[in-house]
């Protein structure tokens, strides 16, 4: 077996510089960026049906509360949150204030013979979510601002921001999960996917 090419020569300089460049191009560590987290909230689905709009599961109390620890010691500088009980349950455990945003509610949507179909444009989601974090950006600008709401709003609008057509981001975020937006000067980049290392260990 032959040693592995060891590729293009580059000084340190050409390297630190070139990253630097990378790190503005995906806004890391850049002068006035917010941080938008974009929250699931918890399981309300494991102690059975519960009506149209159920509280968070004794699961999903239990991973609310591993969030919560997840971010304790942390800058927050406000949270918004859906105004069903599942959003609102679980941004009450992240912060004592929690701000109320109908435009973070769930896309509405329909199942049909076992497919789940949205019952309201993509556009219509994401332009009412990227309203929302419009207004929490501007509101907190340079910021950390936690936004609690729910699995297909959330898909809708990050894949937006990748710049995916409807249906061609195959990825749904985890319940209690964290994704992470980067916005400054009108730009978003996307600083991680549906991140449970929160939630490791927990016995369902």
């Amino acid at each position: 077996m032959t040693d592995p090419s060891p590729g293009p020569e580059f000084s340190a300089d050409q390297l630190g510089a070139t990253l630097e460049r990378m790190q503005r191009a995906f806004l890391v560590g850049v002068d006035g960026m917010t941080e938008v987290w974009l929250i699931r909230h918890a399981d309300a689905y494991r102690d059975g049906p519960s009506g149209p709009d159920p509280g968070l599961s004794r699961l999903g109390r239990e991973q609310a509360q591993r969030l919560g620890q997840r971010l304790r010691g942390l800058r927050i500088d406000a949270v918004y949150a859906s105004p069903l009980r599942r959003a609102q349950e679980t941004a009450r455990g992240l912060a004592p204030q929690v701000q109320s945003d109908l435009r973070l509610g769930e896309a509405r949507f329909e199942i049909r013979q076992g497919r789940l179909e949205l019952g309201e444009p993509a556009i219509g989601v994401v332009e009412r979510m990227q309203a929302a974090v419009d207004d929490a950006v501007a509101g907190h600008a340079g910021g950390r601002v936690l936004l609690v709401t729910h699995g297909l709003a959330i898909l809708q609008y990050l894949g937006d921001v990748l710049e995916l057509a409807p249906g061609g981001f195959h990825f749904f975020p985890a319940l209690a999960s964290i994704s992470v937006v980067r916005v400054a000067d009108g730009r978003r980049r996307v600083g991680s996917l549906g991140d449970t290392a929160h939630l490791e260990g927990m016995v369902d």
